[in-house]
């Protein structure tokens, strides 16, 4: 009786976690997506400078809440959103409109997928 009562506990205590950790997975995505939601609302009004300072406190945002994400994604995930994060940081560099619109948009769909694919559903479990 022991034992299955432990093995009960195990059971809870894994699947809180697992809740625990998609929900923070979700708002460090959220937060990092708000970041570039703002890079969005510099670039339609063509103001560079202020896109520029905004791409830089989204790599300090991105190194502040996704240090922990490769403890629990993929690291292919995790460098594809790097490498898209510095190709959109030099196409704001030189100013590129049509190249950063698509970078940026490729980063967010990247953040917005991440939580869609962690997440406890039957379509993952299956």
């Amino acid at each position: 009786m022991r034992l299955l009562a432990a093995l009960l506990i195990i059971f809870a205590a894994a699947i809180s976690l697992g809740f625990w950790v998609n929900h923070q997975l979700q708002v460090s995505a959220s937060e990092l997506i708000q970041h570039i939601e703002q890079i969005e609302s510099g670039l339609e009004k063509n103001q560079w400078d202020d896109a520029s300072a905004q791409v830089a406190e989204l790599e300090k945002a991105w190194e502040q809440k996704a240090k922990w994400w490769p403890t629990i994604l993929d690291h292919q995930e995790i460098d594809n959103i790097e490498f898209s994060l510095a190709k959109f940081k030099e196409y704001v560099a030189k100013k590129d409109t049509a190249l950063s619109w698509g970078q940026l948009t490729e980063l967010k769909l990247m953040l917005k997928h991440i939580p869609e694919k962690e997440a406890i559903t039957i379509e993952n479990i299956l």
